[in-house]
């Protein structure tokens, strides 16, 4: 009962807040959310020192929910699919080769250069770390979060091709960032000898590799169960079924249950819709997973704004932080960039596109879920609250101001159709 009532209060809150922020901010609904949760979080701590009793209790309600274990054994996987449900699978396929590359070259490169640097800048603050736990953290900040991204760049009206770039990227590079994530958390936790590059290769062909081909055989099941039958009722519940069903399969498995879902979800989102389903089922189901991937957002980013309220950031974490915000917009430069500097002769790309590429990863609940994932034998708080410095500036910051940066440089298809009504 503790679950239930704990879950009901997050639905009421995210209800109370989404109606504030439609009625008054204004502002995109999951930043709203967000922002809300995180000056309600604020406002908590700030009664809290004068002894009010309810923030405790509120306090504690947050603290019973394992972030780590919603986000990524709950939450994500609806998400994912919600999201790839609607991916033109032809535009991203002529765009297969940046994406894939951006996705595994990019967040590796990315993993090395925040790593890299973090590990010299911390001793400038007192806070000399291990560089495995550096790399660590280069690692689970890397990966461009689709959960934030999809809902932002459909606000924004990017260019399509663009659009399919920032997107693909961030639908498969979480699946990448979680395999170098755990293989590196095997050498922090057991040593450099347990983490061979014969363990570490299984580990990529079990996990990245393993998920996609479960993925495409679920995803082709899912296709022809969809075919066969013409009942609405029936269809959405086997798509929940296949998002429910292949997780716990993926896990059973220990294959990437994200990249399994993500591969289903493009499948069923192609072929599924335009050939195994009626108009009236391609409706609901598209109804469906509109109101659940809402709903799921609102939670998360509440989720993620509420969690100041159990983190111990100081100053010095905050400064750090905020020094670190630099870093990794310049290593997400740098990774972008140099990929798309080599396969230039067959994705041409100018200025205005890298900006929008470095500008528009943002980082989110998976960042912050992956560092709360780590034990307190490693520099647990520094870290996770670095992490959350990122994410908060990342959504808020860079969210907000990717729309006006797209239409400033002209890559906003609402101002190519404006122009072409005149």
């Amino acid at each position: 009962m503790e679950l239930y009532n704990t879950l009901a209060l997050l639905l009421v809150v995210a209800a109370v807040f989404g109606y504030l922020n439609h009625r008054l901010l204004k502002l995109p609904g999951t930043i709203g959310l967000m922002i809300l949760g995180l000056a309600s979080s604020l406002l908590a701590i700030g009664l809290g020192k004068l002894g009010v009793g309810w923030v405790l209790t509120a306090t504690n309600l947050v603290r019973s929910l394992d972030f780590h274990s919603v986000l990524m054994q709950v939450m994500l996987s609806f998400l994912l699919f919600a999201g790839s449900l609607h991916v033109d699978v032809r535009a991203l396929g002529r765009e297969g080769l940046a994406v894939g590359v951006m996705a595994t070259a990019g967040t590796l490169l990315s993993t090395a250069l925040v790593g890299t640097a973090v590990y010299y800048l911390l001793p400038l603050f007192g806070l000399p770390t291990d560089l495995i736990y550096c790399l660590l953290f280069g690692a689970l900040i890397s990966p461009t979060d689709p959960i934030a991204v999809l809902g932002i760049l459909k606000a924004a009206r990017i260019d399509k091709r663009l659009e399919m770039r920032i997107v693909g990227e961030s639908l498969f590079n979480d699946g990448i960032a979680v395999v170098v994530f755990v293989s590196l958390f095997q050498i922090a936790r057991f040593g450099a000898a347990q983490a061979t590059p014969a363990v570490i290769g299984h580990l990529f062909l079990q996990e990245a590799v393993g998920g996609i081909i479960l993925g495409a055989v679920l995803g082709y099941v899912t296709f022809w169960a969809l075919r066969s039958i013409d009942n609405y009722q029936v269809e959405v519940l086997i798509t929940l079924a296949l998002v429910m069903g292949g997780t716990a399969l993926a896990a059973a498995l220990h294959t990437s249950g994200p990249l399994a879902i993500v591969v289903a979800g493009l499948i069923v989102g192609d072929k599924g819709r335009a050939l195994g389903m009626s108009d009236l089922t391609r409706e609901y189901l598209d109804k469906f997973w509109e109101i659940l991937d809402e709903i799921l957002n609102a939670v998360l980013f509440l989720l993620i704004g509420l969690e100041m309220l159990i983190l111990d950031i100081s100053r010095t974490t905050l400064l750090v932080g905020g020094v670190t915000i630099l870093v990794v917009l310049l290593a997400r430069w740098a990774s972008v960039g140099l990929p798309l500097v080599l396969l230039r002769r067959y994705y041409p790309f100018d200025r205005q596109t890298l900006r929008v590429l470095t500008w528009g990863g943002l980082r989110g609940g998976i960042s912050v879920a992956l560092a709360l994932s780590l034990p307190d034998s490693m520099p647990r708080d520094l870290l996770v609250g670095i992490t959350y410095v990122v994410v908060v500036f990342s959504i808020i910051v860079q969210g907000l101001s990717i729309g006006p940066l797209v239409k400033r440089l002209g890559l906003s298809t609402a101002a190519t159709e404006a122009s072409a009504d005149h």
